[in-house]
């Protein structure tokens, strides 16, 4: 027996289950043996003094789950943080085992009443004493861990759990003699097993598979080389073995009716003490501000659960809600992450939905100095589609050039803001670092449709991915938008792919640029190389267009044309000595619309017009998109994301693909005037076509539809 080892339990008196506070507990309330179960808490009891000295607490009538004693609190050496329990069946409790620690000479800490902390069923120190694993999740905020570190002096890690099953962490975590790890990884969310990973080398971790999980395998009591649990698989009791432990069985079936075993059943109130280890936290937590109509549209659900789904916690701490229709609410919430890292991530998401430090709490903005050109500082704050704002001079300030993956350059002589790619800083740029004073800006939506009419229409569109059967009334929706921007002098850009040719739409897309409904095109070389091709010889990667066969010799066609139009010296001196006469590329020349061929380096020739100096055709990308009110993206994925990249939220798009995983990519940016479509490519455009030509009426500014 281990005479410096003590463990605390409770005789099952009054133990039953009586109401359902976890999954365990479902269908089984009035179903244990109360015979049973003191015949198996004897058991457990022999056992465990066997090997250590076990103390007793009185149990109290009316408090079935005091025989679980694992949650009592959490002990390291003379002090003990006071359990807060989450459920008021349970919150009886702890005055009784206040008593018992201030009458067994311990300190007691106790946590603010509304912060959740289960004790020992939450908290369990490294068998090495190194520091203390903390899981949060479903019985115990993140918030407590700071507390704890601080009283009992010790490094806390902070673990989430998001398998209902295993509500507290000694259910699915049991830290061994010697260094070891038992545990079940599926209980713990990616970044905590994450966490596990980097503290515990791999020939130290026994992971417990399912079977095991669920009988409550992790739920154990190890004293040294001895491991007393409910029950065990050969397989892991062989992993154990090799490892040096030696197992003792003793069934718990009745506790397990109330989602409890070996582990909950007792509580060590001896743990070793390093002298070199002490309080370290890694918990960050911010408060957070949000108006606008933070219920009806969802946004504050939207926020909860994004901090919630990146391994953070939070707490509401005020909510004023609109009380008329049109009036918007407000909430302030506090924020809590296990790491920087995280917090910074959980941050800059809640940016992009309009969060806000509260303004008494902001003034300067945190920016760092550019010491090497095209090299941001670290930390740097990437920008995103959406309208943003920082703070400068104690003001907000509009970021001008929008844009996706870019830095933010801030200047406080005159306030000014702007994107920058991170290969056009300079030496001596201030680039904002961090998640401080950054909000972005969304439009709202109001109730009885405030927002501007052809918005609105647009956004009935966007409601994901639209397959075949909406194709046509997607065209004519898109037809009315197209319509609407020409005639108001708007701009629509289009990006577009070679299958733009190979599916017989180039006599439509060269229809729309002849009508003007194009005013720049983006691609790359291929378009415009199977374009020439099939306007010059009638084919498209050497296939008959008519007829749709290969023809002889078809395969050095597109070779050909580079060849001719090299000659010439470009595209425009080829459609100007008449070797062009039709297609795409010459529409554009004749009605002067610009156009930008990226190359790439798989590209054959290339054209003379293909820019082949990649950040030469980035730029020339990013200036003729400038301005645009609509961008059709049609069947190139990789140019077609680069303009994504580089359009600021507010712009219409249409990302049309036979493809859905190309459209869906394209398509979630997060902007509501966004709209994928999954079919050819050149039904695409021929319905295009004929809609736009049955208006044939005047269009009204005024019109709706």
């Amino acid at each position: 027996m281990a005479d410096d080892i003590r463990i605390l339990m409770c005789p099952p008196d009054h133990y039953d289950v009586d109401y359902v506070i976890n999954p365990w507990m479902e269908g089984n309330i009035h179903k244990s043996s109360q015979e049973r179960a003191v015949e198996q808490w004897k058991k457990l009891h022999q056992t465990i003094k066997e090997c250590a000295i076990v103390d007793l607490v009185k149990p109290a009538k009316g408090w079935p789950d005091m025989v679980f004693t694992a949650n009592a609190g959490l002990v390291l050496g003379e002090n003990v943080v006071l359990s807060r329990f989450y459920h008021k069946e349970r919150q009886g409790e702890e005055p009784y085992f206040k008593a018992w620690f201030e009458e067994n000479g311990f300190t007691v800490y106790e946590l603010p009443q509304d912060l959740p902390f289960e004790g020992a069923g939450d908290a369990l120190f490294d068998r090495e004493g190194r520091w203390l694993w903390a899981g949060y999740g479903f019985r115990s905020e993140l918030d407590s861990h700071p507390y704890i570190a601080k009283w009992l002096d010790t490094e806390v890690v902070s673990l989430r759990l998001i398998d209902e099953r295993f509500y507290h962490l000694d259910t699915c975590f049991c830290p061994l003699s010697g260094g070891y790890l038992l545990y079940y990884p599926p209980a713990f969310d990616a970044y905590s097993n994450r966490v596990i990973e980097m503290r515990i080398p791999p020939e130290k971790r026994i992971i417990v598979e399912e079977l095991d999980a669920v009988n409550f395998a992790c739920n154990a009591v190890n004293v040294n080389e001895i491991i007393i649990m409910n029950l065990v698989s050969r397989t892991l009791k062989d992993k154990l073995a090799e490892a040096g432990f030696t197992v003792r069985e003793t069934p718990l079936t009745e506790f397990l009716k109330a989602g409890g075993a070996a582990k909950c059943l007792t509580l060590r109130v001896t743990e070793p003490i390093l002298e070199d280890v002490h309080a370290t936290v890694s918990i960050e937590s911010r408060v957070i501000r949000m108006e606008g109509h933070l219920l009806d549209a969802g946004i504050l659900n939207q926020a909860l659960d994004l901090v919630v789904e990146n391994s953070g916690s939070f707490r509401v701490l005020n909510f004023n809600l609109g009380v008329e229709r049109n009036s918007t609410s407000s909430a302030e919430v506090r924020v809590s992450a296990p790491s920087h890292q995280i917090m910074e991530e959980i941050m800059t998401e809640l940016i992009d939905l309009g969060a806000v430090p509260p303004p008494q709490e902001l003034c300067d903005i945190n920016t760092e100095t550019v010491i090497q050109a095209g090299v941001a500082p670290d930390d740097f704050y990437v920008s995103t589609i959406y309208p943003t704002e920082v703070r400068v001079n104690c003001e907000w300030v509009q970021v001008t050039g929008q844009r996706m993956d870019a830095a933010i350059v801030v200047t406080s002589n005159p306030p000014s803001a702007r994107c920058v790619l991170l290969r056009d800083l300079q030496v001596g740029d201030r680039v904002m670092v961090g998640v401080e004073g950054i909000r972005t800006i969304k439009k709202v939506e109001s109730h009885d449709g405030g927002a501007r009419k052809e918005n609105k229409e647009f956004a009935f569109m966007a409601a994901g991915v639209s397959s075949e059967r909406r194709v046509e009334l997607l065209v004519e929706q898109i037809a009315w938008e197209m319509r609407q921007i020409r005639d108001q002098g708007g701009k629509i850009v289009v990006t577009a792919g070679p299958v733009v040719i190979h599916t017989g739409g180039a006599q439509h897309l060269s229809h729309l640029v002849r009508e003007g409904y194009v005013h720049a095109l983006l691609g790359g070389n291929a378009i415009a190389v199977h374009d020439i091709e099939q306007a010059t010889m009638g084919t498209s990667l050497g296939v008959d267009m008519q007829r749709g066969i290969p023809v002889r010799g078809g395969h050095r066609h597109h070779l050909k044309i580079i060849n001719t139009v090299r000659r010439y010296g470009g595209i425009h001196e080829a459609v100007e000595a008449g070797f062009i006469s039709k297609g795409v590329m010459y529409e554009c020349v004749k009605n002067n619309v610009p156009y930008c061929l990226a190359g790439s380096i798989r590209d054959d020739g290339p054209l003379p017009d293909t820019e082949m100096d990649l950040v030469q055709a980035q730029g020339c990308y990013s200036e003729l998109i400038q301005g645009a009110d609509m961008i059709l993206m049609l069947s190139s994925m990789l140019h077609s994301i680069g303009v994504g990249n580089m359009t600021p939220s507010g712009v219409k798009m249409v990302c049309v693909d036979i493809n859905p995983a190309v459209v869906t990519k394209l398509s979630d940016r997060g902007s509501v005037e966004s709209v994928g479509v999954v079919t050819d490519v050149g039904l695409f455009l021929s319905l295009l076509v004929r809609q736009l030509q049955q208006l044939t009426r005047p269009y009204s500014l005024n019109e709706t539809f």
